[in-house]
C-alpha cells in the first residue's frame, strides 16, 4: 500500500551567517523584498507578490564556502541565481550593496558575486532578455578552459566521488595535468 504524498511548499532557502539580520539587511537592499518575520537570529525576506523567500540565520560556526574549490576547501552547498535584463547595471548594483565580485568569472554572459559573508550568488541575462545575447568567443572558452586547468581546481566529479585514497592519505589526491591544448 502506497502512503500518500503530503503536500510540500517550499517556504524559502535559508543561508548561515554570522549574523542573521545583518545579511538579510543586504539582501533586502540587493533586491527590495520585505521582511516577513524577523527573531533574534532569524529573519525571513519574501518577494513582492508571493513565491518562497529566503531566509537568514545565525550561526556562529559559520565557514564562507571557497570558489571555485580546491581539494580540502569548504565547499559551498548551493548557491543563488537571479536572472537579470542588464548584467552591468545589476552588478553595479550589488557591488554598490555590499557584494564583491569573484576574480574567475566562468562564462560570458553570467557574473559571480559574493555576498558579505562569502556566499557566491549568480546574476545572469535570461535568453528571452531584450536584446541580443552576449557573443561567446572560442577564444574567450579556450581562455577560460586554461585558467580552470592551471587552477586544478575541484571538479564535481572529484567532490561527489573521492580519491578512494582521499585528502588524507599520505600525498592527498593526485590529479594528472590536463594535456595543453595546441594552437
Amino acid at each position: 500500500m502506497t502512503t500518500p504524498r503530503p503536500s510540500l511548499t517550499l517556504s524559502s532557502t535559508v543561508l548561515d551567517a554570522p549574523d542573521a539580520a545583518e545579511l538579510a539587511d543586504f539582501y533586502r537592499r540587493l533586491l527590495g523584498w520585505e521582511t516577513a518575520q524577523e527573531e533574534p537570529g532569524w529573519v525571513k525576506l519574501l518577494p513582492p507578490g508571493g513565491g518562497s523567500g529566503l531566509g537568514f540565520q545565525t550561526e556562529k560556526a559559520y565557514v564562507p564556502p571557497a570558489w571555485p574549490a580546491s581539494p580540502g576547501d569548504q565547499l559551498m552547498m548551493l548557491h543563488l541565481d537571479f536572472e537579470v535584463a542588464d548584467l552591468e547595471t545589476a552588478v553595479a548594483h550589488a557591488v554598490a550593496e555590499g557584494a564583491r565580485p569573484a576574480e574567475f568569472q566562468p562564462q560570458h554572459d553570467v557574473r559571480v558575486l559574493f555576498d558579505p559573508v562569502g556566499h557566491p550568488f549568480c546574476l545572469f541575462v535570461n535568453e528571452e532578455a531584450p536584446g541580443e545575447p552576449p557573443a561567446i568567443s572560442p577564444e574567450w572558452v579556450a581562455e577560460q578552459t586554461r585558467e580552470i586547468a592551471e587552477q586544478d581546481r575541484l571538479t564535481v566529479q572529484d567532490a561527489v566521488a573521492p580519491d578512494p585514497s582521499g585528502p588524507s592519505g599520505p600525498a592527498g589526491p593526485t590529479r594528472q595535468p590536463e594535456p595543453e591544448a595546441q594552437p
